[in-house]
């Protein structure tokens, strides 16, 4: 989690910043907001205040606590500042250090990280002076997220629409993992499994179960931002692939099983977070047609994936899931011993808090050489991350 000034100044693109602090709070990130006076003819501060569950800054003559002075304690509060969007006029302030508004007075005062999303008009993104004054930020250690092309409130369709929340999110969120973690995964090659598999029963229906695949992602986002070469084999879902991150789209168990056994020789790590379908059916061609009586569908056994890699792996670490909605410890040391594992990560499932849907999750560890390690309840991400470091831990006590 991230303490995070988001800082809004005046442009239409003012909107997209309501949707930024609600995806960044749904992140685990704690959020201040900070406004102009300019921004405030576009928005008002209250839908940032009932996001953030903070007092919005707009006032840098607000003062209402006398033990400190606001913007400077606002600046020494946060790990990380965003400016979305950035005017061309608030561009060119920070370029000449001029302090003359709660967001600019503020940012001067910081020395934290500060990444900055330009929104305006084509040609004034291009224009000479704003150019320069993005570069001189550049050398002072400010961060830029390019703008992207599309239908601008000028109705030109061209360069200088802010980027997506999510883009601004992931741009941070790499930039914080690379510095806190180093690139520690640099030069290892990890492969992910994610998601659900669906079995057809026909040309239009299938079996399959709840998975979101969005733990498997984040695992694979996770290790990339540390530097690893990931691969991610996904099952089906309605997630976007991590920047860096390989994909593999498959649909069915055997699918998955083709998929990750022929790629397990060049891997370092296996994390087989995907739900893996146990069973499948002799698929029907053409759709069945409904009938009056009963209808028995014979079910086979797919081939275990997790067991397959633990009885042929050679030196990768072997990483899997246990997806329990009782005596979910005693089943998932079960599943280590059985699967030859290096390490089974166990979640309760029946908990809708910490479930497939969930954003967050709260797992628990078990190692091969006994151990255990518990993970409480945090945003997936941050779930990765924990996933990964004890990983390292593990391996380097080896």
């Amino acid at each position: 989690m991230m303490k995070i000034l988001l800082c809004v100044t005046g442009g239409i693109a003012a909107y997209k910043a309501i949707d930024l602090t609600s995806k960044l709070v749904q992140r685990n990130h704690e959020v201040k907001v900070l406004m102009t006076p300019s921004a405030q003819k576009f928005i008002t501060p209250l839908p940032f205040q009932a996001l953030s569950r903070h007092e919005v800054h707009v006032d840098i003559f607000d003062e209402t606590n006398p033990e400190v002075i606001k913007h400077i304690d606002l600046a020494d509060w946060a790990d990380i500042n965003i400016v979305a969007p950035a005017t061309a006029s608030t561009i060119g302030k920070l370029a000449a250090g001029i302090a003359d508004n709660m967001v600019t007075t503020t940012l001067i005062a910081s020395s934290k990280p500060t990444f900055i999303a330009p929104a305006m008009n084509s040609n004034m993104y291009r224009h000479a002076a704003v150019q320069r004054n993005m570069q001189d930020l550049r050398a002072m250690d400010y961060h830029f997220i390019d703008p992207g092309s599309g239908f601008l409130a000028c109705g030109y369709i061209a360069e200088g629409r802010m980027s997506e929340p999510l883009d601004i999110i992931e741009a941070v969120e790499q930039f914080e993992s690379t510095a806190h973690y180093n690139n520690d995964f640099a030069g290892k090659k990890i492969l992910v499994t994610a998601g659900p598999t669906i079995e057809r029963i026909d040309s239009v229906r299938y079996l399959t179960n709840n998975s979101t695949g969005r733990m498997g992602y984040a695992l694979a986002q996770a290790a990339s931002l540390r530097g690893a070469d990931v691969t991610l084999v996904s099952g089906p879902v309605q997630l976007q692939v991590p920047n860096g991150v390989s994909v593999v789209m498959i649909e069915s168990a055997a699918e998955m099983f083709e998929a990750v056994t022929t790629r397990m020789a060049d891997q370092d790590i296996i994390i087989k977070a995907a739900a893996v379908a146990d069973y499948t059916t002799d698929k029907v061609t053409g759709k069945m047609k409904k009938k009056d009586e009963d209808l028995t569908l014979t079910l086979s056994r797919t081939e275990d994936i997790l067991k397959y890699l633990g009885d042929h792996k050679d030196e990768q670490y072997l990483a899997g899931f246990a997806a329990e909605t009782e005596h979910v410890a005693m089943y998932a040391k079960g599943k280590l011993e059985k699967k030859n594992a290096d390490v089974i990560i166990a979640n309760n499932v029946g908990d809708s808090s910490i479930g497939f849907k969930s954003d967050s999750n709260a797992v628990e560890m078990f190692f091969k050489n006994g151990t255990s390690h518990i993970i409480p309840k945090m945003s997936k991400l941050e779930v990765a991350h924990e996933i990964l470091t004890q990983i390292k831990r593990d391996q380097d006590v080896r």
